[in-house]
């Protein structure tokens, strides 16, 4: 068997990360209707994917029928739309599994939860979005939407914008989209002039703010967990937008701080990185 040089494995059958990256048209169709599925509250009818995607009908359709045969997604009653299937969460759960991390983040959202009184959040940052890895929420009524393997915009999220001030403009530069960003709100930040402003209050307060800018009526507090360099991952209280006056914003932030600080030291302890 000869060895492609262009190819990512090498004869010893490793991956070499600095090889050049050479895209299989297939996968990378599959991967795109997944994470399109995936983003979506209800099922996409085919349509739709095809207006989306631009993807030849018959590619589409044989797409479709592999990964509905494979389990990942279902088709609605009709066969009009799909959906995620069982097999996609046992994919993602796996990742939660073996985030060596985690256990101890679940236990300190607890912890913060207990402190403060309200639904605590644990996010990563994955390029210009966070992807939310643990929720730990309270019994109080108005209380914020677990989000765990949801994703939203960083620039929209208390947690994306504590783990973007910690980055380097040129790094923002190419993290972030171009202008607009993303609006989920009235109260979004939408432009990098603005966003550029929030992050450097951020960085002087030591730790970051948002009001009703991706959730109606709940603002968030974070404060990033320095386990890494920069951080990679943060913690977040979500409060109603009625209760997060300065004062009690304030309070928030020294308890997720202590309880930050706590963790990251106990990760890097444990050679956790």
């Amino acid at each position: 068997m000869t060895h492609d040089p262009s190819s990512s494995l090498p004869v010893n059958g490793q991956l070499d990360p600095s090889a050049e990256t050479k895209l299989v048209k297939s996968a990378e169709r599959t991967i795109l209707i997944m994470e399109m599925l995936g983003a979506a509250r209800d099922p996409v009818t085919v349509a739709e994917l095809r207006r989306r995607t631009g993807y030849p009908r018959s590619s589409l359709h044989q797409l479709l029928h592999t990964l509905i045969a494979m389990r990942w997604i279902e088709p609605t009653p009709d066969g009009s739309a799909v959906g995620v299937g069982p097999h996609a969460l046992l994919c993602g759960t796996a990742y939660l599994d073996r985030d060596r991390a985690l256990p101890y983040a679940t236990r300190t959202l607890e912890l913060i939860g207990d402190a403060t009184g309200y639904t605590t959040h644990y996010a990563r940052l994955d390029g210009a979005n966070v992807i939310y890895l643990a929720t730990r929420e309270t019994i109080e009524p108005r209380r914020a939407t677990s989000r765990v393997g949801r994703q939203l915009p960083a620039h929209a999220t208390a947690l994306g914008k504590a783990l973007l001030a910690e980055r380097a403009p040129d790094e923002l530069a190419e993290l972030l989209p171009g202008p607009p960003l993303a609006r989920l709100t009235e109260h979004t930040i939408t432009d990098h002039h603005g966003l550029m402003a929030d992050l450097a209050a951020t960085r002087a307060r030591g730790y970051s703010l948002e009001r009703e800018e991706n959730t109606p009526a709940i603002g968030c507090v974070a404060v990033t967990v320095a386990y890494r360099i920069p951080a990679t991952d943060a913690i977040s209280c979500s409060l109603p937008i009625d209760a997060a006056t300065e004062e009690e914003t304030q309070r928030v932030a020294r308890v997720i701080r202590e309880h930050a600080e706590e963790l990251a030291a106990r990760l890097r302890a444990e050679g956790i990185r």
